[in-house]
């Protein structure tokens, strides 16, 4: 054996020995892991840098020793055993930051997005780094790109039905003028009476957000029944 060969021998054994295999994955999950998490630290997200960096770190150290964790008989274990755990504990942290309040669902990119960061782990743990760096800047893209673009959206101009039932006799100008102040102008009116309440179906024109904000001022009025969206 020439002393080339013998020096390439001991550092393939320093570099097993070391698990600087395992090292280099853990770094590069920190990285993607700490990419993402800021973008979400800086958009004021419940999930921010350290979460994602501990999710992504966690998932690949966990991936590493299921591909090498060895059976009572030497064989190598199965290395989808711990991923699917992984990919199914993953779904407690999620549910932690999905928040609902007043009828509106709030932290579903989040959990998201802690998914995506556990299937970036698991990939990086399985030795895939090219298809890790190419997932993590895919998320990075979603979540920056198509965020400004889904902000746009969100505050577009809408038209929407709404169908306002309030108590006998009530007056439509005060919740009309409500709904001015919220940024929304009816663009079309029907008043219906029966005995025991006054039914507006209304045709309402406005802000996305709006819509949400106004709905939730009219029912605290007193003479506010119900109010729905169409």
């Amino acid at each position: 054996m020439t002393l080339a060969q013998e020096s390439s021998q001991l550092m393939q054994e320093l570099f097993t020995s070391l698990r600087l295999d395992l090292a280099l994955k853990l770094g590069v999950s920190v990285l993607l892991g700490g990419a993402i998490g800021l973008e979400r630290q800086i958009a004021g997200k419940p999930a921010g840098l350290r979460t994602n960096i501990l999710i992504c770190l966690a998932s690949t150290l966990l991936m590493d020793l299921s591909i090498n964790l060895a059976g009572p008989d030497g064989r190598v274990g199965d290395p989808a055993r711990l991923a699917a755990q992984v990919v199914t504990g993953i779904g407690f942290l999620g549910a932690g930051t999905i928040m609902q309040s007043k009828g509106t669902i709030s932290g579903l990119t989040s959990a998201a997005t802690i998914w995506a960061v556990a299937a970036i782990g698991l990939t990086i743990g399985a030795g895939f780094f090219v298809e890790g760096l190419g997932a993590a800047a895919m998320v990075l893209l979603v979540l920056s790109v198509m965020g400004v673009l889904e902000h746009k959206l969100v505050r577009s101009t809408r038209t929407m039905p709404m169908t306002l039932r309030a108590a006998a006799q009530t007056e439509f100008g005060p919740i009309e003028q409500l709904l001015q102040d919220s940024g929304l102008k009816v663009i079309d009116r029907a008043t219906y009476d029966h005995p025991r309440d006054r039914v507006f179906e209304l045709r309402l024109r406005g802000p996305a957000p709006q819509f949400e904000v106004a709905r939730d001022e009219l029912l605290e009025r007193a003479d506010v029944l119900d109010a729905k969206l169409h």
